[in-house]
């Protein structure tokens, strides 16, 4: 019958869906953060510090806002919806191939959540920290002992090494993905879109006035962590 479609050809079409799967916050979100960590690592290897401030301060900001968007935002978001257990990991580790969702994988998951977890410890060090002189310390310093600030430093530069590997690892995991599953994760980020199947459960969008309410309330939670403290890079 003319302009009917074979079975094959209607299960191609239909395993090339291209879907919503990542809102627009989340993708300003991941963009501008990756540009922060850039920014902090180069203010930091060049003793700016008081734009290393800044730009943990902006990191701190970020991770607030993704935090909440994570509980109030788009399905895809949510960590409630991407968060799984040991068992649905492990499922996944069999056969990656088969999964059929939309979003961050089991595996991919606790990749995310490792990433935030390391950067909210990062940034709370950062603001008690002291170096072994006390002239670099965050806007918080005052609250802890200098013995502590110190520690607290130490221990915030030894962290961003590990940070680094985490990354390291993340973009071994893209890489993976796109040689070995030929998925492209990154275009994903960039679009907002990707392909599926069309049994694979759509992303449900969050409300703008949510996210931007989020955001509001990520710096100003930042501003009140920080009220108070002495002006930065003094």
């Amino acid at each position: 019958m003319t302009g009917s479609s074979s079975p094959t050809e209607a299960a191609v079409a239909d395993a090339a869906l291209a879907v919503p799967v990542w809102d627009l916050p989340v993708r300003l979100f991941h963009w501008t953060l990756v540009g922060l960590i850039a920014f902090s690592w180069w203010s930091a290897e060049y003793d700016r510090i008081e734009w290393h401030l800044w730009s943990g301060l902006g990191v701190m900001s970020l991770l607030i806002f993704r935090l909440l968007w994570g509980v109030f935002g788009s399905s895809t978001a949510r960590f409630g919806n991407f968060v799984r257990g040991p068992r649905a990991t492990f499922d996944y580790l069999r056969k990656p191939r088969e999964w059929g969702g939309i979003g961050h994988t089991p595996l991919g998951a606790l990749s995310v959540v490792a990433l935030l977890l390391l950067l909210l410890v990062q940034v709370s060090l950062g603001l008690v920290m002291s170096d072994e002189d006390g002239v670099v310390s965050g806007p918080l310093n005052r609250l802890v002992s200098f013995e502590a600030a110190e520690r607290a430093g130490e221990l915030h530069e030894l962290l961003f090494n590990v940070l680094l590997g985490l990354i390291a690892l993340h973009v071994a995991a893209i890489l993976f993905y796109r040689l070995v599953l030929g998925k492209r994760l990154t275009g994903a980020m960039i679009t907002g879109r990707t392909l599926a199947h069309g049994g694979a459960e759509p992303m449900r969008r969050g409300k703008w006035w949510a996210a931007v309410l989020c955001l509001i309330a990520g710096l100003a939670i930042t501003r009140w962590i920080i009220a108070g403290a002495p002006p930065l890079g003094t």
